[in-house]
């Protein structure tokens, strides 16, 4: 029996799959939006990060208050946004494997590799992420550190993919080049004996112009479809996201309620108090104490991890005022305990800058009315550009370090 041809079969792969949507300036341009949306993912994300697993120079902006709501919004939405351009390059390449030989040198070897490893890893990381927002965690490692490590293999295949390109890439970035030699297709390999024109589709097929529309449409249209749960103006037209403004207790969203902490019977309690430590002195308040307080009011927003967020009503007691009555500094690091029996949350640390800050409260009510249980009755905190896993609710103690 005869073998085939690998010259041939390669001739009769690129006949079958030219196309004006697979062409290395389609394939740029599509490079060029997805590079963006995975740089502001990846810039959005270190920052997160950063602020829950604090690095010794890390900086905790305050100001504007919404500042976290701000970047995990656009971190949330530029992940969405990813999954139709990955797939629509994807679209315009995967010929390209179908070559022969597969492999041609070491070069090439290593080539394909950095791509198997930036294809790879960007769909994990966008399939899981996408997941996550619906706090679902069908996966054995833990989420967090994985999203993070991820990003970095995803950063580093993509520069060194980008460094193997660079030739194509420039000479593709602005325009389709011109006066090319006959016998050679977008992608500089033989093309079949009759290419099919870039700008003429064959019957049936789409031209390239129509498809990077149609990649557009659907981008925009998820965009604008999933952002309302980040940013207030497009609320109305969020359709698919898993957070809608304007639901749950007190009109605000919540992410973990009593039930799923445990806390429900610790924060009914009638003789609930919250313990503020500053190295020997130790000073307990009762709710009706803290009530009695100097009470101040601040908008400030929830804004969670996934990506949803609302800004919200709180009052309650300055925290300055609580480390002031153990005669501590106002600029003090503290360590807060949760009621909560167990968790990655139920201990959270907050630098300085938050505590120094007059808008940080222990707060009591939330939009007029009684903190909800839900929303961390009978007292939580609320900080200016905090991340809402770091909003501790149900408090327990407060310690200055």
């Amino acid at each position: 029996m005869q073998r085939p041809d690998p010259q041939r079969l390669t001739e009769a792969l690129a006949t079958r799959f030219a196309s004006p949507t697979r062409s290395t300036r389609l394939t740029v341009v599509l490079g060029r939006w997805l590079g963006v949306s995975f740089t502001v993912c990846f810039l959005t994300g270190l920052f997160s990060h950063g602020l829950q697993n604090p690095p010794s120079w890390m900086f905790f902006p305050t100001s504007p208050v919404w500042i976290y709501q701000l970047t995990q919004g656009i971190h949330v939405t530029a992940g969405i946004a990813s999954i139709p351009l990955l797939l629509a390059k994807l679209w315009s390449v995967y010929p390209e494997l179908l070559k022969w030989p597969p492999l041609k040198s070491v070069a090439h070897g290593l080539e394909r590799a950095s791509i198997a490893l930036f294809i790879a890893a960007s769909l994990l990381q966008l399939t899981t992420g996408l997941i996550n927002t619906y706090k679902w965690y069908p996966w054995p490692f833990p989420f967090r550190e994985t999203h993070y490590w991820m990003a970095w293999v995803i950063w580093g295949s993509l520069l060194l993919h980008i460094a193997v390109k660079l030739p194509a890439i420039m000479e593709h970035w602005r325009a389709r080049p011109r006066n090319r030699p006959q016998g050679t297709s977008d992608a500089g390999t033989a093309a079949p004996r009759t290419p099919l024109p870039a700008s003429v589709p064959a019957p049936g097929r789409w031209s390239r112009r129509a498809f990077l529309a149609a990649v557009g449409t659907t981008t925009g249209v998820l965009v604008l479809s999933t952002a309302g749960q980040s940013f207030a103006w497009l609320s109305p037209l969020n359709l698919f996201a898993p957070r809608k403004m304007g639901t749950g207790p007190q009109s605000v969203p919540v992410n973990p309620t009593a039930a799923q902490a445990k806390v429900a019977d610790l924060a009914l309690t009638g003789d609930w108090s919250l313990t503020v430590t500053h190295h020997g002195t130790s000073r307990t308040f009762t709710l009706a104490e803290l009530r009695a307080l100097p009470q101040y009011a601040q908008e400030l927003p929830i804004a969670c991890v996934e990506g949803w967020s609302q800004m919200a009503r709180w009052r309650g007691v300055r925290m300055m005022d609580l480390l002031g009555a153990v005669g501590a500094r106002p600029d003090s690091a503290l360590r807060v305990t949760s009621l909560e029996p167990e968790g990655a949350y139920r201990l959270m640390s907050m630098p300085a800058e938050y505590t120094r800050d007059e808008r940080t409260l222990v707060a009591l009510e939330l939009n007029g009315t009684v903190l909800d249980l839900d929303h961390g009755y009978p007292a939580r905190i609320i900080a200016p550009g905090r991340p809402g896993v770091l909003q501790t609710k149900w408090l327990q103690s407060v310690e200055v370090l």
